[in-house]
């Protein structure tokens, strides 16, 4: 782990990295978590035998220290980016490295990027994650960070664009409990309790972004199978905070477009995660390649 003084988080900063083994109770881990029990991940699948959640790396980046600015009251996750190349199986070793690979101001927050990268045991890189995290510049604890009420803003409402519409690809519903929050961020934080969310600068719970993107992932699987593990690719926003009290999220995609990719094809589509009530939590693209 390398440890990082006040202001040296730059871009170039290398935080080191860890070693894995992909074992059932990590897979378990990632199942119980999410409510997702695929029969990929203890049975035969397209790779062979069983293969680990195409994300079941999804927090890496949050397991290296000292990457985050000073003040952490009102930080949110702001984006994510996925490039899958291959999948890993149950009983793999894998090893991680984490790099700051930008840094940026946009609306009064500063935001760092972390990249990590996820490589086989001979080397081969798996997968590729960046995670963009915002920091609130100046402080009002006597206010709130982000209240409830912001996403009825009409700047806050993002519609899906006309256009060229090849399938709307089936919904995925998914019950988002406390139980839930506290499997997925172990611990007490304000990402599964409300005193600490409130300490944060929130008034509720604000389930961590990477569960809602996860249900992105297995609703890419449930669609395009291996071609979401051998090629798959993401970048969207979160564009509005899912509340703990809101109790589910639904996933959402269209296929707008085929284009050739080699002997096969990509299929690019427009995703995004919502609440029952329409307000859209995640907007972005990802692909996948296909037949």
């Amino acid at each position: 782990m390398v440890t990082v003084a006040k202001g040296e988080i730059q871009v170039g900063l290398d935080l080191g990295g860890h070693e894995y083994e992909i074992t059932p109770e990590l897979v378990a881990e990632y199942a119980a978590g999410l409510d997702d029990h695929h029969e990929w991940y203890s049975g035969p699948s397209p790779f062979g035998g069983p293969v680990a959640p195409a994300l079941i790396l999804h927090s890496e980046c949050y397991r290296f220290g000292h990457w985050y600015l000073p003040n952490v009251w009102g930080n949110l996750h702001a984006k994510q980016e996925w490039e899958l190349f291959a999948p890993m199986m149950a009983g793999d070793r894998v090893s991680t490295r984490a790099t700051i690979v930008d840094r940026y101001l946009k609306r009064q927050r500063d935001y760092v990027v972390n990249e990590v990268q996820v490589f086989g045991s001979e080397g081969r890189l798996l997968f590729r994650g960046r995670t963009h995290q915002s920091f609130v510049m100046e402080v009002d604890k006597n206010a709130l960070a982000v209240d409830k009420e912001r996403e009825k803003r009409a700047d806050r409402r993002f519609e899906t664009a006309a256009g060229q519409v090849e399938e709307e690809i089936a919904p995925l519903e998914k019950i988002v409990s406390i139980e839930m929050c506290k499997t997925f961020s172990p611990g007490t934080n304000y990402h599964n309790d409300v005193e600490e969310a409130k300490k944060a600068g929130f008034p509720d719970i604000v389930v961590q972004g990477m569960m809602p993107i996860c249900f992105l992932s297995e609703f890419m699987t449930r669609r395009f199978g291996e071609g979401w593990y051998a090629g798959g690719r993401m970048s969207v926003n979160l564009v509005n905070v899912l509340w703990g009290g809101d109790g589910a999220a639904i996933c959402r995609g269209l296929i707008r477009e085929y284009t050739p990719e080699g002997a096969r094809r990509r299929a690019h589509c427009e995703v995004w995660a919502e609440k029952r009530d329409g307000t859209k939590i995640i907007a972005g693209t990802a692909s996948a390649v296909v037949a």
